[in-house]
């Protein structure tokens, strides 16, 4: 214990660097795992209506607010690495 605490100005740091660098994984493997599950939602929609599952408005719709939600990660990716 009293040596935790004689290394603590050297320890620190290290743990709050090694701490932000766990958050920025957590958060790409997060944004990463979002994309990756919309294109498979974006397929399976294709798929669907190659099968006329579904009618072409339909397919058109949800085709649509797939893709912008795509488009918003990929933006918020971008706007995060030039941060």
């Amino acid at each position: 214990m009293f040596f935790d605490l004689l290394c603590l100005p050297i320890t620190g740091p290290i743990g709050g660097l090694m701490w932000i660098g766990e958050k920025i994984q957590e958060r790409a493997n997060t944004e990463y795992d979002d994309t990756e599950n919309l294109h498979k939602l974006l397929l399976s929609l294709q798929l669907a209506y190659d099968m006329g599952d579904i009618s072409e408005e339909e397919f058109e719709i949800q085709e649509e607010e797939l893709l912008l939600k795509i488009q918003a990660l990929e933006e918020e990716s971008v706007e995060n690495q030039s941060e």
